[in-house]
């Protein structure tokens, strides 16, 4: 594939969706091609409709089992019907979530095993693996108090866990940071919102000069072609 796939996650509370909204068009005015921005799980249709039925609160006695399998079908059409094309094209993808959530909030936060929710995206995902994450980090008990400062009005199944399972998702996060380095960038989430941005701008700016110009607006010069998945 030609584009460049990047990928934003983090705990409840870490500020994704507000850090992916002044992110994106900061970043689209350097881009030297599209930016699609998305989420998971929704991006599409089906995969918004799949979300409806797994954070609903109504839905308390889902089988973990079932959520993860959901997570993974949800994941499974936005690929299909909107990264892999956006990808395909040249285009770069940012996406709110991928599968290091599932990883975290299904195989650690509900103990269901971390390689066993590997395999289930493994069937889902064929092989597609992110070029960059950027992890926004930030402790349980802060995130909590953020989510019940905010989301009053809006919170979901996931938002209403307990502290000790928000507690094994960081964890479970921070391992995966440390086992792929080189993909996941560690982002000091705690920072005030524009210090955060920032912080990741920079980190992507910097890492991929070849897709986004640089300040005075020349395209660097560096090509280093297409990149495998």
């Amino acid at each position: 594939m030609k584009g460049l796939f990047i990928t934003i996650e983090g705990p409840d509370g870490a500020g994704k969706t507000s850090v992916i909204e002044e992110l994106y068009p900061r970043l689209q005015q350097l881009a030297a091609c599209e930016i699609v921005k998305t989420r998971e799980p929704g991006g599409i249709p089906i995969a918004e409709k799949i979300r409806q039925v797994i954070l609903d609160p109504k839905n308390d006695r889902m089988d973990d089992r079932t959520e993860a399998l959901l997570y993974a079908a949800a994941r499974r059409q936005h690929l299909v019907e909107r990264v892999w094309p956006a990808l395909e094209a040249g285009k770069i993808v940012l996406c709110d979530r991928f599968v290091d959530s599932s990883l975290a909030y299904q195989g650690a936060g509900r103990k269901i095993g971390v390689e066993e929710v590997a395999k289930i995206n493994e069937f889902a995902i064929e092989g597609t693996i992110p070029d960059a994450t950027l992890y926004l980090d930030i402790d349980s008990d802060t995130g909590l108090q953020r989510i019940m400062r905010t989301r009053t009005n809006q919170i979901d199944r996931l938002d209403s866990e307990g502290l000790q399972f928000h507690q094994r998702v960081r964890h479970a996060y921070l391992k995966l940071v440390e086992e792929h380095s080189e993909r996941i960038i560690k982002i000091d989430a705690r920072k005030r919102l524009e210090s955060v941005v920032e912080d990741c701008f920079e980190a992507l700016i910097s890492r991929y000069p070849t897709y986004f110009q640089n300040e005075r607006g020349v395209e660097n010069e560096a090509d280093y072609g297409d990149r495998p998945r």
